[in-house]
């Protein structure tokens, strides 16, 4: 059967609770030396017995450097813990002020617009009548100064279309310029053309002769014969073959 858990409270008998707190600081001490050295940290241990006496145990480096920085630590700690108190205590009372400011900007809002007037006495009506006619007086001044930006930026733009304009329509002269010369050196060399076709003319062809041997020669030429057999009195080529001769008669 196991043992139960045992109630911690102060222990009566004076020479077990001598035995017990020996056991105990022991095992305390042999416990901050293996936390110290599987995971390389930094402890500090101190008791005192009941009588008084002092029991402690550090790591490698000294007591005095562990304590001053466990100061250092705390006194932070503590730093951080008042400005944060203060803080709140700066937005405790700051909250109700911001509230009120935050009321009078509704009110005075609304006054601007013509609403809760009633409870305003004359001064106050004057004084918002004043407050509002130096309002406008501040706007018609902005819109002015917006007015004059607005007109010199479209003049501006209207410079930078009139030179871009310019720059075109003289683009343009130059490339009718360079049409018209062309279109006059092609009527010259049309013209050019059509005057060298008419002063050189072809030479007609010769009109072939449809007679064999030479075409007719008239009545009593040279080589010329008369038919003798009635022929009308029809010469004909004494160049000619017989034969074709007889075929024509």
């Amino acid at each position: 059967m196991g043992r139960g858990r045992v109630q911690l409270k102060r222990i009566e008998n004076k020479i077990s609770r001598q035995v017990t707190f020996s056991k105990r600081r022991s095992g305390l001490l042999k416990k901050a030396h293996e936390i110290s050295v599987l995971c390389d940290a930094e402890v500090a241990l101190i008791v005192f017995s009941t009588k008084g006496k002092l029991f402690e145990y550090s790591t490698e480096s000294s007591m005095e450097r562990i304590l001053e920085r466990y100061e250092r630590y705390s006194y932070a700690e503590k730093r951080l813990t008042a400005t944060d108190s203060e803080q709140m205590d700066n937005w405790s009372l700051e909250y109700p002020k911001l509230l009120s400011k935050i009321e009078l900007l509704q009110r005075n809002i609304r006054h601007y617009v013509g609403e809760d007037l009633d409870p305003l006495s004359l001064r106050e009506l004057q004084s918002l009548e004043q407050q509002l006619e130096t309002a406008l007086k501040r706007i018609r001044t902005r819109k002015n100064q917006a007015m004059h930006e607005s007109i010199s930026g479209l003049q501006k733009k209207e410079k930078a279309l009139q030179v871009q304009n310019n720059e075109l329509a003289k683009k343009l002269k130059e490339k009718e310029k360079i049409l018209s010369a062309e279109r006059s050196q092609l009527v010259q060399q049309h013209s050019v053309v059509q005057n060298s076709s008419a002063l050189v003319l072809p030479k007609p062809l010769p009109v072939p002769s449809l007679t064999i041997g030479g075409p007719y020669q008239a009545n009593g030429a040279i080589g010329e014969e008369v038919d003798g057999r009635g022929g009308g009195g029809r010469t004909i080529n004494s160049l000619m073959p017989s034969w074709l001769v007889r075929h024509i008669n």
